[in-house]
């Protein structure tokens, strides 16, 4: 669905009368540009403090600004009143339900590729510092103890098995600097070719891989992707990085596996439930080193997506076909 054949709206005015520009809750330094656009088009600002003053102000808006931290759903679509176009920060669109706004007729753009180096040297990172036993390392020195067999059992450098799992604009980054380093890589994307590293079957992937790095979408077919069943497949002592999406992980699963040693280690970003419940049951397991959903951080990527952000929504304010659309 586009914008192309809209109504031309004229710089510097707002699109439906008494207009509403949406920012969903955040946790962004400043919000100077999206203000600046609410101002330029006569549109109100109004940035959402949680998910019930979200919800409720989402029938008026004229554009909704969605963070990860606040969904749009069936309802929300079918409540909007004036909506134009709802843009998401950022690429992952699983909390804006598509089919809802398609049947609503409201356009959902997203921006990708404002944070690809981020996220993929986060994965990195994460994914050497498990294989060469470093949490374990000072999870023994903080108990009072010393090497141990710590490190043991960590691969040789240059016979690492790395395996990619999704080969979009982040894994492919990662696959490039995995092989750059002198590791063994292979890949694995139902969707997307690449000639940059082999390829190979998931299950010869899982199976025969120091780290496995995922690098997917959240959606219906790979929701609980690494179920428990997936999880046991994996070579013994490996590890999992994980900067996607959290639903792609069984987190129960996973915290199994690391308890009885299966898993050496794992690396997550993203998890089912943000912000991480108090009592939730990775809070307490070994090797597992966990961010905040930060991977995407940097001092110049949070620049660039709300520049794209705006950007976008500057687009549907003026009648013009909207970047990166979804539906």
């Amino acid at each position: 669905m586009s914008l192309a054949s809209s109504t031309e709206i004229p710089a510097g005015t707002a699109g439906p009368a008494g207009g509403l520009l949406l920012v969903g809750p955040q946790q962004y330094p400043s919000l100077e540009r999206e203000r600046a656009l609410a101002e330029e088009f006569g549109l109100d600002f109004v940035v959402a403090p949680d998910r019930k003053a979200f919800r409720a102000t989402i029938p008026e808006a004229t554009v909704v600004m969605v963070t990860p931290y606040a969904p749009v759903e069936a309802q929300d679509f079918a409540a909007m009143k004036k909506c134009i176009a709802v843009v998401r920060y950022g690429i992952g669109y699983d909390n804006i339900d598509v089919t809802a706004a398609r049947t609503k007729g409201v356009p959902v753009a997203i921006v990708p590729g404002a944070a690809t180096e981020e996220v993929a040297s986060h994965a990195l990172t994460m994914g050497l510092l498990l294989a060469r036993r470093i949490p374990a390392g000072q999870s023994a020195i903080e108990a009072g103890q010393w090497a141990g067999s710590v490190g043991m059992d960590t691969p040789r450098f240059s016979q690492l098995d790395v395996a990619v799992v999704g080969m979009g604009r982040i894994g492919r980054q990662v696959a490039r600097w995995y092989a750059a380093l002198g590791t063994n890589v292979r890949a694995y994307d139902p969707f997307a070719t690449f000639d940059s590293v082999p390829a190979a079957p998931l299950k010869e992937l899982l199976e025969q891989s120091d780290v496995v790095s995922l690098h997917l979408p959240l959606s219906a077919t790979t929701r609980n992707l690494m179920s428990a069943e997936v999880i046991g497949r994996m070579r013994h002592r490996s590890v999992l990085v994980n900067v996607s999406r959290g639903g792609l992980v069984d987190e129960a699963a996973l915290a199994d596996a690391l308890r009885s040693g299966h898993l050496a280690g794992a690396g997550l970003d993203t998890f089912t439930t943000e912000p991480l419940p108090a009592d939730h049951v990775l809070r307490c397991v070994p090797n597992l080193v966990m961010t905040p959903h930060v991977a995407w951080r940097s001092d110049l990527a949070m620049d660039a997506l709300q520049e794209a952000v705006v950007l976008r929504a500057r687009q549907a304010l003026t009648g013009r076909p909207l970047s990166d659309l979804v539906t």
